[in-house]
């Protein structure tokens, strides 16, 4: 697959009706959402952002007017053989075992990272010394229970998601020689934690891109904050 074939969809859908079905858009008036939740846009429009639908709601002359999110649309990828049309699927099932693992570490990491922000350098020590090990103690539990491919789909997820890979999370977290080891045992286990995310020089992250893209874009899982910040072209 072409990352360049990659089709940007805006989505405008003006007077929206109100249905009932499990699967429509349901917009109510602006005037119905807490006030305090409504935000301005560069035009100077108040709206309320749905995170649930990725829209944000307007009420222009007296209309409600719903604006999706960008939608981003992949071709799935060119297959050679039968042989990565079945890695393609299977790969899709690690990543539904993954997935919600990997949104518990993201979040616990980041749960970290924002607390030891707002602390200063003897607090910040004092944090580190008591917490050094929660994270790390979660990911020995991950990997020692996943699967390899598992495991290395885990690793390419946080590195999506935070711009660094297992090694340098670990190493922020619990010392150079510390990651060192972890490296290796990584690597007895063909899981390079030193890795790097990148669809567009390797296939298996090209698959899993397309296979996130796909999930969320029917629902089947749902992005993690700060998803969409990762472009996938150039």
């Amino acid at each position: 697959m072409k990352f360049s074939k990659i089709i940007c969809l805006y989505l405008l859908i003006f007077s929206v009706s109100v249905f009932g079905q499990k699967d429509s858009v349901i917009a109510k008036p602006l005037s119905q959402y807490p006030q305090e939740l409504l935000k301005v846009d560069e035009f100077g429009n108040k709206y309320f952002y749905d995170e649930r639908q990725k829209a944000k709601i307007y009420e222009i002359n007296g209309e409600t007017v719903v604006v999706m999110d960008e939608l981003i649309l992949l071709n799935k990828p060119r297959f050679n053989n039968q042989l990565d049309r079945n890695y393609y699927y299977f790969l899709n099932k690690k990543l539904y075992r993954v997935y919600p693992l990997f949104l518990t570490a993201l979040q616990q990491y980041r749960d970290i990272q924002g607390e030891m922000n707002n602390l200063d350098s003897k607090a910040k020590r004092k944090y580190i010394k008591d917490r050094q090990n929660i994270l790390a103690d979660q990911y020995e539990k991950q990997l020692r229970d996943l699967t390899t491919t598992e495991g290395q789909v885990f690793a390419k997820l946080m590195n999506r998601a935070t711009g660094k890979n297992v090694y340098e999370i670990i190493k922020e977290l619990r010392g150079g020689w510390s990651a060192f080891w972890w490296n290796v045992k990584g690597k007895m286990a063909d899981i390079d934690l030193k890795d790097k995310y990148d669809p567009h020089a390797n296939r298996t992250d090209e698959y899993l891109e397309s296979l996130l893209q796909s999930n969320w874009n029917s629902g089947y899982l749902q992005p993690y904050p700060g998803a969409a910040n990762f472009k996938v072209y150039k």
